[in-house]
């Protein structure tokens, strides 16, 4: 039954949600399944959230390797934590101004807002501006003219981050509008780079297609766990 009752349920509730985006008639079934998603959803983010206590709280303890990122782990999650459920700097709305709680969490100059500004706003952007160098570098390495097909990625790389800086089209100014750099890279961005992103979007629905049908008809039971 442990198994059973999680496939029964997921293969239901995947039919339904179908259903319901092609059959207006059953719209409400759909909006009753979002509703109960919603609620499990809330349920393993708390479960989630002790899970992270817990594997933490005991690398603590054992003063493993990297337990100060445990600590500041921890630290973060509990300060986030405290200040969204508190509502710390949440401003009344008009309707109920003596109710403070009665503000959005989000609202500009709530606590939590401050955070996402001034914390992790910051740091999502240092991490992916240090990406660029990683990618640069590793790119560097990985580009090397073994062949011709190897030549050809090797040169498009090359003409496409050049013409992403201001040394590309510095270089290639004098040249006339329609031979510059910035030209050439707007024409392999627009038609090569578009028709294999489109490629590997329709590839990934034909994956997303045929894992979702593996799901609906009990074939892929990977999510249910082991047998144990």
């Amino acid at each position: 039954m442990k198994r059973t009752v999680p496939l029964l349920i997921a293969a239901i509730t995947g039919w339904v949600m179908v259903l319901a985006y092609f059959v207006p008639a059953a719209q409400s079934w759909g909006d009753t399944a979002t509703s109960w998603f919603n609620i499990l959803a809330a349920a393993a983010l708390v479960l989630g959230g002790g899970n992270l206590l817990k594997v933490h709280l005991a690398a603590l303890s054992r003063r493993d390797a990297g337990w100060g990122y445990s600590a500041i782990t921890l630290a973060a999650f509990l300060v986030t934590v405290g200040v969204g459920l508190a509502k710390f700097g949440v401003h009344p709305q008009e309707r109920y101004p003596e109710h403070v709680w009665a503000g959005g969490y989000l609202d500009e100059g709530s606590g939590l807002w401050w955070l996402y500004e001034y914390v992790i706003y910051p740091i999502t952007t240092t991490m992916f501006c240090m990406l660029a160098f990683f990618v640069a570098s590793a790119a560097f390495r990985a580009f090397r003219a073994k062949n011709r097909l190897a030549l050809v990625l090797l040169v498009t790389a090359v003409m496409v981050l050049l013409g992403r800086t201001y040394a590309g089209v510095w270089l290639t100014s004098p040249l006339p509008e329609g031979y510059r750099l910035n030209s050439a890279i707007d024409f392999i961005m627009d038609t090569f780079n578009t028709a294999g992103t489109r490629a590997v979007k329709i590839g990934i629905a034909l994956g997303i297609i045929t894992a979702s049908l593996k799901i609906l008809l009990g074939m892929d039971r990977s999510y249910v766990g082991g047998e144990d």
